[in-house]
C-alpha cells in the first residue's frame, strides 16, 4: 500500500459521491411538482404514506430529501404530523434501492453479451455519452435535465469502479482484513464506524455503497459489517433532523425526532433479531463467510421491510412521544403565519415547492395591500380613526410579509439550475417591491385623509364624486393586475394599459376641474396641496399596477426584455387597434360618469346650461392633454 493507493480510492470515493449529489438533484428538480401533488395528497393512512415515501425515496435517490421535503409540508400546514409518519417509514425503505442497483457489480457476464451491458464498466460510459449528447443536443424541453440524471449515474458508477480497483490493491497489504476483522470483533465500534461515516457523508445510501465497493475484496464478513450497516441508520438520521430543525417550528422538528426515534428502533430491531438468529444457528453458514455487494445490499433491504413492517403499529406512540418532548411555544403569531411557514428553506431543493410557497406569498400580499387602499379610499369621503389604525396594523404586516419573501428569493437563487426557475423568481422579486408600493400608497392617502380630518376641512362634493369615479377605474386596474399575475393573463395584462393612460386622462380632468372650482370658491383653497398630492398616489398607484402588467408580458415574451419600452411607446401612441379599442371603450365608460356628477349639482353663482357647458369644456380639455408621467 502507498499513498497512490489512498489518493486514488479518495478520488474514486468524491467521483461516487458527486454522481450521487449531481444524479439525485436532477432527480428531484425535474420532478418537484409531481412530489408536491403526490405528497400533499396523502391520507390518514399510514400505509398508503408508506408505499407514497418508499416510491418518492426510490425516485430520488435520498431518503434525507424525503423526509425534509415532507418537513417543510407539515411546517407549511399541507401534512400533518401523522400524515408524514407513514412517509418517513417509507423513505427509510426507499433508500435501499440504490444498494440494489449498485449489486450489479456482482454481475457476471461471461459468455453472454446482454449482461456485459449490464456491468457497471459498460454502463458507466452508456450514461456518460447520453448524457452529454442531451445536454448538449438539447433536443427537447427537459433535455439538460435528463442529460444530468444520466451525467450523474455514469460519474456515480466510474467512481464506483474506480473505489473497487483502489480496495482491491489496498487488500493486498492486509489493511482491509485488519480493519474489518477489528470491526468483527467488537460490535460496537463496527455500529460506531457506521454512523459516523453516514453522519460525515450525509447519505446512508452513500455509506452502504462505499462498504459495496470494499466487499469487492472478498475479506468482508457478515459478522463484521452488519454492525455497520444498522449504524448507517442512526448517523443518516441525525443529518436529516438537524436539517429539519434549522429554523424550523416544533411540527417540522418532530419529524425529525420521529425519524430519530425510529431509526433507534429499526437499530435496535435488527442488532436483537441478528444475534437471536445467530444463537439459533441460523446464520451458522453465513457468520464468517465472504459477503459480496449483493449480500450487503439484500442484508440492507431486509433489515429496513422487516423493522418497517414491525414498527407501522407504533407510530402513533411515536407520534404522541415527540408532542411531550417538543412542545409549541405560546406566542403572538403574525397574521398570515400560516403563509409565512411555507417559505422553508428545505424546499431550495425542490424548486417547484419554493416557487409555489413564493407565488401563495405575493398573492397573499397584494390582497393584503388591495384591501388597504380600498380602506384608504373611504378614508377621503368619511374619516376613521379606528379604519385609520387597521390600516396602519396592515401596513405592518405587508411589511413583514415583504421583508420574508424578499429574503426568502436571495437565500433560494443560488440553489436553481433551470433557466425558467430563474427567469420565474426574477419576475416575482420585482413584482414583491411593486406589491408593497401599492400598501405604501394605501397609507399616504389615509394620510392625507387625516389632514383633511385635523384641518378641519374638506372637499367639496362635486371633488369627491369625481375622485370615487377614479378610485373606481383604478379598481378595475387593480382587478385586472390580480388576474394578470394569479394567473399570468398576457391578455388581462393587455388590459391594464388602456385602463391607466385612461386613468392618466381622468387625473389631468380632475386637476382642471379642481382648479375651476378653486377658482369659484367651490373648494377649500387649503385643501388644494391635499388634493394635488392625492391625485399623485392616485398615478403611482396605476403605475405600479402597469408594472406588473409589464413585467408578466416580458415573463411570456422574454424577447421583449431589451425593448419592453419601445413596445408600450407603440401602444400609447396608437400603433395597435386592440389598445385603442379597449382605451376608447374605457374612456367613454369613465368620463360618462364623470359627467354625471357635473350635470347633477351645478354651481349656484352658474346657470345650468352653463354648468354643463363648463364640464363637458374640462372633459374636451382633459382628453387633449397627454398622460402624465
Amino acid at each position: 500500500m502507498d499513498i497512490f493507493n489512498v489518493i486514488s480510492l479518495l478520488g474514486g470515493l468524491a467521483m461516487f459521491l458527486y454522481g450521487m449529489r449531481l444524479m439525485g438533484d436532477a432527480l428531484k428538480e425535474n420532478s418537484s411538482g409531481t412530489l408536491k401533488k403526490a405528497m400533499s395528497k396523502v391520507t390518514n393512512n399510514p400505509l398508503k404514506a408508506f408505499i407514497l415515501g418508499m416510491l418518492v425515496t426510490a425516485l430520488i435517490q435520498s431518503s434525507t430529501a424525503t423526509i425534509v421535503i415532507t418537513a417543510g409540508l407539515v411546517g407549511a400546514g399541507i401534512l400533518s404530523l401523522h400524515q408524514s409518519l407513514g412517509i418517513i417509514v417509507g423513505a427509510n425503505v426507499g433508500t435501499t434501492v440504490t444498494g440494489q442497483i449498485i449489486r450489479l457489480l456482482d454481475i457476471d457476464s461471461s459468455g453472454s453479451t446482454v449482461l456485459r451491458f449490464f456491468q457497471p464498466s459498460t454502463l458507466a460510459p452508456i450514461a456518460l455519452i447520453i448524457g452529454i449528447v442531451l445536454i448538449m443536443g438539447s433536443f427537447f424541453k427537459n433535455a439538460h435535465s435528463i442529460g444530468r440524471i444520466a451525467i450523474g449515474f455514469g460519474i456515480l458508477f466510474s467512481g464506483l469502479l474506480n473505489m473497487t480497483g483502489a480496495v482491491n490493491t489496498l487488500a493486498e497489504s492486509g489493511a482491509i482484513n485488519s480493519l474489518f476483522s477489528g470491526l468483527g470483533r467488537s460490535p460496537f465500534l463496527g455500529y460506531a464506524t457506521g454512523a459516523g461515516v453516514a453522519f460525515m457523508l450525509q447519505s446512508s445510501s452513500a455509506t452502504i455503497g462505499i462498504l459495496q465497493a470494499f466487499s469487492s475484496t472478498g475479506m468482508l464478513t457478515f459478522k463484521s459489517i452488519y454492525t455497520v450497516i444498522v449504524g448507517v441508520y442512526l448517523g443518516d438520521c441525525v443529518t436529516t433532523a438537524i436539517v429539519c430543525s434549522i429554523g424550523a417550528k416544533p411540527e417540522p422538528r418532530r419529524v425529525g425526532l420521529v425519524n430519530i426515534i425510529y431509526n433507534l428502533c429499526k437499530s435496535a430491531l435488527s442488532l436483537i433479531g441478528v444475534m437471536a438468529a445467530h444463537r439459533l444457528g441460523l446464520l451458522d453458514r453465513l457468520w464468517d463467510a465472504p459477503v459480496n455487494s449483493s449480500i450487503i445490499a439484500n442484508t440492507n433491504t431486509i433489515f429496513n421491510l422487516c423493522c418497517a413492517l414491525a414498527l407501522l403499529p407504533m407510530l402513533g406512540f411515536f407520534e404522541k412521544l415527540t408532542l411531550r418532548i417538543i412542545k409549541d411555544k405560546p406566542a403572538k403569531e403574525s397574521k398570515y403565519k400560516h403563509v409565512t411557514d411555507a417559505l422553508n428553506p428545505v424546499f431550495f431543493n425542490t424548486p417547484a415547492l419554493a416557487l409555489q410557497s413564493c407565488y401563495n406569498t405575493l398573492l397573499t400580499l397584494f390582497g393584503a395591500a388591495r384591501t388597504n387602499l380600498e380602506k384608504s379610499f373611504r378614508l377621503i369621503e368619511s374619516y376613521d380613526a379606528d379604519a385609520h389604525k387597521e390600516i396602519l396594523a396592515e401596513e405592518d404586516e405587508i411589511d413583514r410579509l415583504t421583508d420574508r419573501v424578499s429574503n426568502y428569493m436571495v437565500a433560494f437563487l443560488p440553489h436553481l439550475q433551470l433557466e425558467d426557475h430563474v427567469a420565474i423568481l426574477n419576475q416575482y422579486y420585482k413584482i414583491t417591491s411593486e406589491f408593497e408600493r401599492l400598501g405604501d400608497h394605501a397609507v399616504n392617502i389615509a394620510s392625507h385623509a387625516e389632514t383633511l380630518q385635523k384641518n378641519n376641512t374638506s372637499f367639496s362634493h362635486s371633488a369627491v364624486s369625481e375622485i370615487a369615479v377614479l378610485e373606481n377605474a383604478l379598481m378595475q386596474i387593480l382587478d385586472e393586475t390580480e388576474q394578470t399575475f394569479a394567473k399570468r393573463d398576457v391578455d388581462a395584462a393587455a388590459r391594464i394599459e388602456p385602463l391607466v393612460q385612461v386613468a392618466g386622462d381622468l387625473i389631468t380632468t380632475l386637476r382642471k376641474n379642481h382648479l375651476r372650482r378653486m377658482s369659484t370658491g367651490e373648494c377649500n383653497s387649503y385643501a388644494d396641496t391635499t388634493f394635488t398630492d392625492l391625485m399623485v398616489e392616485f398615478h403611482r398607484i396605476a403605475d405600479v399596477c402597469s408594472n406588473v402588467g409589464v413585467a408578466t408580458v416580458v415573463r411570456v415574451h422574454p424577447e421583449l426584455a431589451d425593448h419592453e419600452h419601445l413596445y408600450f411607446e407603440r401602444l400609447h401612441a396608437g400603433g395597435d387597434e386592440t389598445f385603442n379599442a379597449a382605451y376608447e371603450r374605457a374612456y367613454q365608460r369613465y368620463f360618462s360618469l364623470l359627467r354625471k356628477p357635473a350635470a347633477e349639482e351645478k354651481p349656484k353663482e352658474q346657470p345650468a346650461d352653463k354648468a354643463d357647458k363648463a364640464s363637458d369644456e374640462a372633459e374636451k380639455d382633459g382628453a387633449q392633454e397627454p398622460k402624465e408621467d
